[in-house]
């Protein structure tokens, strides 16, 4: 492994205590017992990997799932990390999560501390070798939060991260919460029954849920019409039904529900602020392109998207996307052909035209 980057740790005074907190869990108004069973049973594995996009309520479920975990088992020490840009400098990242983990005990990762402070820093593998053996002498079961890993793109942070996964002690479990799949070796952790894995598709809120949702969101009753259409709208998208509710708040009637179903876009105010800023603002300018110009086919697959954006990296940009949990859907097994989910379509189609004109758009679909 490479050597630290010369760069001065914080001391532990400039450590942001905030950085460590456990998130206060929200008021929910759905118990999602299912899922927080799952969280349970996924304790017998090294790693729970929490991959989906922005809005489907990971930190939420976490967060409950710690508060509540004194109702169906044993309380379990937890250490919290809320990762950012930040942290990509490694000295930096590896002093929080030794700092956050003096939640399993005081003292815990002191010497591995050391090391860090030395002028001549030792390798981080060096410094983790110390860590690891330091975990080791836990009694009992502790639990490691990484939240918002997709905001880590140090390759060394990432290699010495999977140095961490081969050599976690028993008594420790890593939960990684993250919007995109992180460059970890999963494809070994899978093979080798060390990874437990939640997805988009698993945190969706499923039909009778959104019901439940809605039914306590709202001032007033829904028709079962009404919560089907909802559900199918927002594709068990949890922000996207929080923004509905939001849209809907001060009304008082069925009239403004109907309105709003009619409405209630991926162009509406409230969606499209989110999509736009917390979602497609942070990718990288080439994949923000791609997302504009593609965002009015119904189906995707590589040569289509080229046919369409006049370039050749349409199947790259696609497999890029669906690592990246980009509201990007499969429709078949053999990862060639996918769809948008409604509601992110019609934030990008209404960005597109903001962006890029009417008259560029039609050249572009007119050439495919």
């Amino acid at each position: 492994m490479e050597e630290i980057q010369q760069t001065r740790p914080p001391d532990r005074y400039e450590l942001l205590s905030t950085k460590l907190a456990l998130p206060r869990p929200r008021p929910s108004l759905v118990l999602r017992e299912p899922l927080l069973a799952r969280l349970d049973e996924a304790l017998e594995y090294k790693l729970t990997l929490l991959s989906a996009p922005a809005g489907f309520g990971k930190t939420t479920l976490v967060s409950e799932w710690i508060a509540t975990r004194g109702e169906r088992q044993d309380p379990l020490p937890v250490a919290w990390l809320a990762l950012d840009a930040g942290d990509n400098d490694p000295a930096r990242f590896w002093r929080y999560v030794i700092a956050a983990c003096q939640a399993f005990q005081t003292g815990i990762g002191k010497s591995a501390l050391v090391l860090l402070h030395t002028p001549r820093r030792p390798s981080l593998e060096t410094v983790l070798t110390t860590f690891i053996n330091e975990l080791a002498q836990l009694a009992h079961k502790c639990v490691l939060v990484l939240e918002d890993y997709h905001v880590i793109t140090s390759s060394q942070i990432h290699e010495t991260m999977a140095y961490l996964v081969d050599h976690l002690p028993a008594t420790v479990h890593l939960l990684i919460l993250t919007r995109s799949d992180p460059p970890l070796p999963l494809a070994r952790l899978r093979a080798h029954g060390d990874l437990y894995e939640l997805h988009a598709a698993d945190l969706r809120f499923s039909l009778a849920e959104t019901e439940i949702f809605l039914r306590q969101a709202l001032p007033f009753p829904l028709s079962a019409e009404a919560i089907t259409r909802l559900e199918a709208r927002t594709e068990g998208w949890v922000t996207g039904l929080r923004l509905l509710a939001l849209a809907l708040q001060g009304r008082e009637d069925t009239w403004d529900l109907e309105h709003m179903l009619g409405t209630f876009t991926g162009s509406h105010r409230h969606i499209l602020e989110y999509l736009v800023a917390d979602v497609l603002s942070s990718q990288p300018e080439r994949l923000q392109e791609f997302l504009l110009q593609t965002a009015f086919l119904n189906r995707l697959t590589g040569s289509l998207c080229d046919a369409v954006t006049g370039r050749n990296d349409g199947e790259h940009m696609l497999e890029q996307m669906e690592r990246a949990n980009l509201f990007l859907i499969p429709l078949d097994d053999m990862g060639q052909w996918y769809r948008y989910h409604a509601l992110f379509a019609e934030a990008m189609q209404h960005e597109a035209r903001r962006r890029l004109g009417e008259d560029y758009l039609r050249t572009l679909y007119d050439k495919a």
